[in-house]
C-alpha cells in the first residue's frame, strides 16, 4: 500500500477542515492534492476537473432538484399544519403527547418532503411554541426535533438514498424507498418510548382525547397531502415512472395543492424557486466533489487496501459490521452525509457484498448510522437548525438528546443485524 497518497488526502482534508474551508472545497482541493504527488500537476488539474464535471452526469440526479422544490412546496404550502393536527388526534393524549405528534409529523412530513432541514424547520416553527405553553422544557422540545426530523432521510423518498444507489453503481431506487420504511418506523417508535417515559418523568400535561369524529375530520384534509406517498412511492414500485420521473409529478403534486390549500399565491413562487436552487447548489457542489475524491480513492487503490486490510483482521460478518458501524458513526460526526454516502460507498461495500450482505441492506445501514451525525456537533445541520429554531443552545440540548441519540443507535444495530428488517418488503414487492 502506498501511504504518501493516502496521507496527503488525509491530512490536507482534515487541515482544510479544521481552518474552516467548506467542505466541498476542502474535499476537491484534498483530491488534486492526492493527485498532484502521484501525476504531473497539469494532468492532475484537467482529471479532478473532469471528475467534477461527469460526476453529475446522471439522469438519477436530476431527481434530486425536484425532490427539493416539491420539499420546499410542502413546507410554505400548509401541508405540515395539516400533519401536525392529523398526528394530534391519534396521540396527543398519551403522556409526551406533543412530543408523539412531533415525531409522527416528522416521519409523515419527511416521508413526503424528503428533507430532514425541511422537516426540522417545520416541526419546530410550528409545535415549539405549542410545547413550551404546555410546560415542555424548550431544550426537550427541540431534542425531539432534531431526532426526529432523521427519520424522514430513511423513509421514501430521500435524496439520499438516491445518492447511495448513484455511489454503490446502480442498486435499485424503487428497492432502497421500500427498505426504507420499516427501520425508519422503527427508529421513530424508539424515539417515542423513550418520549413517553421522559415525559411521565416531568410530568409533562396530557391533552384530551380526540372524538372519532375529529380524527376522521383531521384525516381527510390531510389525506390530499397523504396522497402524495401513494402517487410517488406507487409508481416507482409499479414501474408507471422513475424515480426521477416522480419527482418532477411531486413538484407538480404540491405546487396544485398548495394553490388549492390557498397557502401558496404566485407571488410566493420566485423565494420558493431561489430557495430551492441555493439547497440545490449546495447538494449538487457537494457530490461533484465528493465523486472526484472517491475516483481519486479508486485510482490509489485505497478501497481495495482497506477491504484487504479489514478482512485480514477478521473474516466475522458480525464484528466486520460492528467496526464499519463504529467508522461511519464517527465519520458522521465531521462530515456531512452526502459526501460520506459517496466517498464510504465504494470503500465498504465491495467488503460487505464479499461477506454476502446485500447492497440494499447495507445502503439502509449507513444511511441510518449518518443520521446520527446529523444530530452532532461540529457539522450536525439539523442539530443547529433545530437548536436555532428552539432558541437555544446546544450545551443545553445535550442532555435530553442523550436517550434519544441511544435508542437511535439501538435502532441502527437492530437493523444492522436483523437484515429483514430492510430487506422483507422488497422481498414483497419483488424488487
Amino acid at each position: 500500500m502506498e501511504y504518501i497518497p493516502v496521507l496527503i488526502l488525509v491530512l490536507s482534508f482534515i487541515t482544510l477542515l479544521l481552518i474552516k474551508v467548506p467542505v466541498a472545497w476542502s474535499i476537491a482541493i484534498s483530491s488534486l492534492l492526492t493527485m498532484m504527488a502521484s501525476i504531473p500537476t497539469l494532468y492532475a488539474f484537467t482529471t479532478v476537473a473532469q471528475r467534477i464535471g461527469t460526476g453529475l452526469d446522471s439522469f438519477a440526479l436530476l431527481a434530486i432538484p425536484f425532490f427539493v422544490l416539491s420539499g420546499q412546496l410542502m413546507n410554505k404550502g400548509g401541508i405540515a399544519h395539516r400533519l401536525i393536527a392529523f398526528a394530534k388526534t391519534i396521540v396527543g393524549s398519551l403522556p409526551g403527547g406533543l412530543a408523539h405528534i412531533n415525531v409522527i409529523a416528522a416521519m409523515l412530513m419527511g416521508a413526503i418532503a424528503g428533507s430532514a432541514m425541511a422537516s426540522a424547520s417545520a416541526m419546530g416553527s410550528i409545535l415549539g411554541p405549542e410545547m413550551e405553553k404546555e410546560g415542555y422544557s424548550k431544550e426537550f422540545g427541540a431534542a425531539i426535533n432534531i431526532t426526529s426530523a432523521t427519520t424522514g432521510l430513511v423513509i421514501p423518498p430521500s435524496n439520499i438514498l438516491i445518492v447511495y444507489s448513484l455511489a454503490s453503481g446502480g442498486v435499485s431506487i424503487a428497492a432502497l424507498f421500500l427498505a426504507g420504511y420499516i427501520p425508519g418506523i422503527l427508529t421513530g417508535l424508539l424515539l417515542m418510548t423513550v418520549a413517553y417515559f421522559w415525559a411521565k418523568k416531568k410530568k409533562y400535561k396530557i391533552g384530551e382525547r380526540s372524538t372519532l369524529k375529529e380524527v376522521f375530520k383531521t384525516f381527510i384534509d390531510a389525506l390530499p397531502s397523504l396522497f402524495l406517498l401513494v402517487v410517488v412511492i406507487g409508481g416507482i414500485i409499479t414501474g408507471i415512472f422513475t424515480a426521477t420521473e416522480a419527482s418532477a409529478i411531486a413538484v407538480l403534486y404540491t405546487l396544485i395543492l398548495g394553490f388549492w390549500y390557498k397557502e401558496i399565491s404566485v407571488n410566493d413562487l420566485p423565494k420558493i424557486l431561489l430557495d430551492s436552487s441555493a439547497t440545490t447548489a449546495i447538494v449538487m457542489l457537494l457530490i461533484a466533489a465528493s465523486m472526484s475524491m472517491s475516483w481519486v480513492m479508486s485510482f490509489e487503490n485505497i478501497p481495495q487496501d482497506i477491504s484487504t486490510g479489514l478482512i485480514s483482521i477478521t473474516e466475522n460478518k458480525i464484528a466486520i459490521l460492528l467496526i464499519i458501524n463504529l467508522i461511519l458513526l464517527f465519520v458522521g460526526i465531521f462530515m456531512d452525509m452526502t459526501p460520506a454516502v459517496l466517498i464510504f460507498t465504494p470503500i465498504f461495500l465491495p467488503i460487505v457484498t464479499e461477506l454476502g450482505i446485500d447492497p440494499i441492506h447495507f445502503g439502509i445501514i449507513m444511511v441510518l448510522n449518518l443520521c446520527v451525525g446529523l444530530c452532532t456537533p461540529p457539522v450536525g445541520s439539523v442539530l443547529f437548525v433545530g437548536v436555532g429554531i428552539a432558541n437555544t443552545t446546544i450545551e443545553k440540548v445535550v442532555r435530553p438528546l442523550i436517550p434519544l441519540f441511544l435508542v437511535m443507535i439501538l435502532a441502527l444495530f437492530l437493523v444492522t443485524y436483523f437484515p429483514q428488517l430492510s430487506l422483507w418488503l422488497p422481498k414483497v414487492f419483488g424488487v
